[in-house]
């Protein structure tokens, strides 16, 4: 029975495996890739207890590296790529030049043969997607210039892993063969590929898309679901079946024709939770091939290829900053980035191993080192600042890496004084920036993004163009002179590095910041941040104030809720200033709770139409207060008491509920 059902225990327990090495992986502040790959380590044959069906596994990873593959492809953005096309296309394609000699190199050095050398430095230069966006998220950078850059230069690795997976079969597959024959085969599966490609984005880029939306739109959603593991499995297996090439190309392809779909996020949010369910097992049969035997037993040749992957490559990238003039913030970034290698590795040594040029040794000491890399690379990303700090004090490397990068004029220090300080220029941070810039009211932006900065600039702003939260930029905007700082980002961590540099450099200013959660609150006040803004929770409080209008609920009602929710919403503040002006404004609505605000209209028939306001007498005889009148597009805020009222005018009062209505009675066509 056992044998029988060895699949279901392995993909039980590697699962379970899996997410036990996940969370001990998330505990520890270590990528979940970590936990997955220990996970399947766990279950595999090189530890004692329950010994999974590897082979087994692996076919089923084939099926996660199709969904990963679909993933990228959905994700994949020519114009993302076009924006950094100057850095990141060059700069990948040199990159894995060099890292593949350096890892042919290595691999001579430590007695390999040419062939695995090859395939070792193919391995060791491509880096992990999934692990690059998590550490450049986790650094606050994935938006920046350096991340951007990154981020372009890993999706033309993507591409280049490709054209690698179409070309390796034929180069390294079985039986010698040379000269012409070799050269016939390159150019026939380069011809069959493009013929594949071909296909895709002349045909599938209409059908699929046709497809999909006719079954989205006839179809219960369990089969639109389907429909897209059978876009993203089955043209996966056309590809190899019918042209020959790689699943991880046909899945690839997929997810770009379906990307320009109008259903692109649907498809998306359908395909995630099978990519994330199959990469895990994909990782975990990738750790259950890890022989720690192995990896003792050759413990110099795994710290040399850790030593090639975080510091070879590391190094690579610096040097190759240089030849770009990438600039050094980028620079450090994408080094730091790319110091390690994941997936494609892992798909690239499977590969080496089945066309047997790797021994399942040297495979090992290949996963050992992404292991490795992996798991120290969030440390790397902690030494970008303090090495720009370093190395930007010195002109040599500021003439070596920045001399063709864009720059935004830096205002003079003499020019900053009595100004408004706002820390992002997004759509929050903008629309702060514009009403200041209206009341003519000095305003420096200071702005990570380089494109942000420059529409800042183009609006006539004073602009800093830095990370305020990983550098001293703060130390530029003059805060000692300033009014006030509007920390405006949203990424938390970072708003609060700000508030406390800006509580040591100027620990009079006032700030100003925004927060997504109780704990960001609590973090900002400690930090030294004097008012807080949630923008989803006012956001909550504004559409419960719409919702109660239309419901005929009085304006005074709404408020005391509105209160309590803010009241509750900023509980993190204490006893701090803010939360005192909330109950400030509470006690003053109690004080007027009697007292209501409301638009009524003088009804045509009025007794009171024809009237002055003063021959009225509306607030001897009601209560009412008037405090406004509306009368077409105009809008009187003080009514003059000889003003006549006429029929469709629209009286703002001030009343009691029970004046209110006998106002409108008054107001109220005569019966």
């Amino acid at each position: 029975m056992h044998g029988d059902t060895i699949l279901l225990l392995t993909f039980v327990f590697a699962l379970v495996a899996a997410f036990a090495g996940g969370l001990v992986a998330r505990a520890l502040h270590l990528p979940p890739i970590v936990g997955y790959l220990l996970g399947g380590f766990a279950v595999g044959p090189f530890t004692p207890g329950f010994i999974g069906d590897s082979h087994a596994m692996s076919q089923l990873s084939e099926v996660g590296v199709m969904f990963m593959m679909f993933g990228v492809g959905m994700h994949f953005s020519i114009r993302d790529l076009l924006s950094v096309k100057g850095i990141a296309i060059p700069g990948a394609v040199l990159q894995i030049a060099l890292g593949t000699l350096a890892g042919w190199g290595l691999a001579q050095a430590l007695g390999w043969s040419s062939e695995a050398g090859i395939m070792l430095g193919l391995s060791v230069s491509i880096a992990s997607t999934v692990v690059l966006i998590r550490n450049l998220t986790d650094a606050g950078r994935y938006q920046s210039a350096g991340g951007r850059v990154a981020t372009g230069w890993l999706i033309v690795e993507d591409l280049a892993t490709i054209v690698i997976l179409v070309i390796l079969p034929v180069v390294f597959g079985p039986g010698e063969v040379a000269g012409p024959a070799l050269a016939f085969e390159v150019v026939e599966a380069l011809v069959l590929t493009a013929a594949f490609v071909a296909l895709m984005l002349v045909v599938g880029s209409r059908a699929l898309p046709w497809l999909l939306t006719k079954i989205a739109r006839f179809c219960p959603r369990e089969l639109f679901q389907l429909a897209v593991v059978v876009v993203a499995l089955g043209v996966a297996m056309v590809a190899s079946l019918v042209f020959n090439v790689s699943v991880a190309l046909g899945a690839f392809l997929a997810g770009v024709v379906v990307s320009g779909s109008a259903l692109s996020h649907r498809i998306a949010a359908e395909a995630v939770p099978f990519q994330d369910l199959f990469s895990i097992i994909f990782f975990a049969s990738v750790g259950m091939m890890v022989d720690p035997a192995v990896l003792v037993s050759h413990l110099g040749e795994l710290l040399a290829i850790v030593a090639l992957i975080m510091v070879g490559k590391w190094l690579i990238n610096m040097v190759l900053g240089i030849v770009l003039s990438a600039g050094l913030a980028t620079t450090l970034t994408v080094a730091a980035g790319l110091s390690q290698i994941g997936e494609f590795s892992f798909i690239i040594g499977q590969l080496g191993v089945s066309l047997g040029v790797l021994t399942s040794e040297q495979y090992s000491l290949i996963l050992g080192g992404a292991v490795i890399s992996i798991a120290l690379n969030s440390f790397v990303f902690k030494s970008v600042d303090p090495l720009e700090h370093v190395l930007g004090a010195h002109p040599l490397f500021h003439k070596l890496y920045d001399r063709h990068v864009r720059t935004i004029e830096t205002p003079g220090a003499k020019t900053l004084a009595n100004h408004v300080v706002v820390v992002g220029y997004g759509h929050a941070g903008r629309c702060v920036a514009d009403v200041l810039a209206r009341l003519d009211i000095p305003c420096l932006v200071v702005e990570r993004a380089f494109e942000a900065a420059e529409e800042a600039e183009a609006a006539g702003l004073m602009v800093l163009q830095g990370d305020a939260a990983n550098s001293t930029i703060l130390e530029h905007a003059r805060l000692d002179a300033a009014r006030l700082l509007v920390v405006a980002i949203d990424q938390e961590a970072s708003a609060e590095l700000v508030a406390r540099e800006a509580r040591e450099l100027a620990p009079r200013l006032t700030v100003v910041a925004r927060a997504d959660s109780d704990g960001a609150v609590e973090a900002l006040v400690e930090a030294g941040a004097a008012d807080v803004v949630r923008p989803e929770l006012e956001g909550g409080i504004e559409l419960m104030r719409h919702a109660l209008l239309r419901l005929g609920y009085r304006p005074q009602q709404i408020q005391g809720y509105a209160n309590d929710l803010r009241e509750s919403g900023y509980e993190a503040l204490g006893d701090g200033a803010q939360l005192a002006r909330v109950r400030a404004v509470e006690r003053l609505m109690t004080a007027m709770r009697d007292l209501e605000l409301d638009w009524v209209e003088v009804e045509e028939g009025s007794a009171l139409a024809g009237t002055t306001l003063a021959e009225s007498d509306l607030r001897a005889r009601t209560g009412a207060q008037v405090v406004a009148l509306r009368r077409g597009e105009a809008v009187t805020l003080a009514v003059a008491p000889d003003e006549v009222l006429r029929a469709g005018d629209v009286l703002g009062l001030m009343a009691s509920p029970e004046g209110l209505s006998a106002a409108e009675r008054e107001l109220a066509a005569a019966s």
